[in-house]
């Protein structure tokens, strides 16, 4: 089924019976009138964003039968096309039935494709075989792939910067990456203690909100290696999909337990209509934390954040494992040939091989 819910009233306005089996992928078309989905039943299907009239049957706009299971799906930002995931990535014109062209490299299950919001025609997709493959439609060919250690579950990328992306890794650890050069991330994000499952940009392209199998969902600004907040519930089991609002100031989740929930972005944010003198103390305030962040009372407090015990409990015997490897590599170093044991940087710890 397909639930399609209005969140102000916090009611869902429309259930659908799109497909048999499983909902694997469901995008927006660009203009916001249409939507498509992608199921177990190898089929792709694009659905009115309103409501049937009255007396109308519910049925899809267009049904396309395909070759074999899709797993994902995402939309063109601006031309009538959009691409499927699935044995391999297809691009499709939404007036044909059969896709334009079909980008595979090595042969494995793909789980995610999405395409650059702005050099459109660049398209980004994470195989289970732990690659992350570039592709460019243009050029009907991949472009190159990057071998992790781990598979990487999903990419977002950034709405600002076209190179940008992020990568959820099935190692705890989240990757932004230059496409340009994969030899090592940019940046490596850490903080989960569970499989990250998906991550989506904030659309000013200076934050991303991850979600991950440890029942938490964490905010990372995109130059930091650790996160700026965390959120959990004790009801709230593994959490599947997260998205971000297009005004920046929510945050969707899906978990494990069938609820969808709305966070706020900015956790102290005050919502609702603001007095201009409220608004002129909230920014005073603001500046004042900026100001005196790194005295040492202040840091505490605004870094601190209460966690559930198993968090808590993990992050510790994380760090344990972490200062463990330390000490061995600089006894192993210490005892060894000079130079025969070098020195890897984290950043180049997780990278397997770049592909072009």
């Amino acid at each position: 089924q397909v639930k399609i819910w209005n969140l102000t009233k916090r009611q869902c306005i429309r259930t659908i019976q799109a497909h048999e089996g499983f909902v694997r992928g469901m995008c927006a078309r660009f203009c916001g009138t249409s939507f498509f989905t992608v199921g177990d039943d190898k089929t792709v299907k694009q659905w009115k964003m309103e409501s049937p009239e009255y007396g109308e049957e519910e049925e899809p706009i267009h049904t396309i039968l395909g070759k074999t299971v899709y797993t994902g799906i995402d939309h063109h930002w601006k031309e009538p096309v959009f691409a499927t995931c699935g044995h391999q990535v297809d691009i499709w014109d939404e007036q044909r039935t059969s896709p334009k062209c079909s980008l595979t490299w090595g042969f494995d299950s793909i789980s995610s494709v999405k395409f650059n919001p702005i050099e459109t025609y660049l398209l980004g997709s994470c195989a289970s075989d732990r690659n992350i493959v570039l592709y460019d439609m243009r050029k009907s060919t991949p472009l190159k792939k990057v071998i992790l250690n781990m598979r990487t579950n999903t990419l977002c990328w950034n709405p600002m910067e076209a190179f940008i992306f992020t990568a959820a890794n099935e190692d705890y650890n989240l990757y932004t990456f230059d496409m340009r050069y994969l030899e090592s991330p940019v940046m490596v994000h850490m903080d989960h203690v569970s499989a990250v499952l998906d991550v989506d940009y904030s659309p000013t392209g200076k934050e991303f909100v991850s979600a991950s199998f440890d029942k938490s969902i964490r905010i990372f600004p995109v130059d930091k290696g650790h996160s700026r907040e965390v959120y959990h519930t004790k009801r709230m089991q593994h959490v599947i999909t997260v998205k971000w609002t297009s005004d920046n100031k929510y945050i969707l989740c899906g978990s494990d337990e069938m609820n969808i929930r709305l966070w706020k972005a900015n956790a102290s944010e005050k919502l609702g209509v603001l007095a201009p003198r409220e608004k002129a103390a909230m920014n005073y305030n603001q500046k004042l934390k900026e100001k005196f962040q790194f005295h040492p009372q202040i840091r505490r407090i605004a870094q601190h954040r209460h966690l559930p015990k198993s968090i808590y409990c993990q992050i510790k015997e994380q760090r344990i494992m972490r200062e463990a490897r330390r000490r061995k590599e600089l006894n192993r170093r210490k005892h060894s040939k000079p130079g025969s044991v070098p020195f890897v940087p984290e950043r180049k710890k997780h990278i397997v091989a770049v592909v072009k």
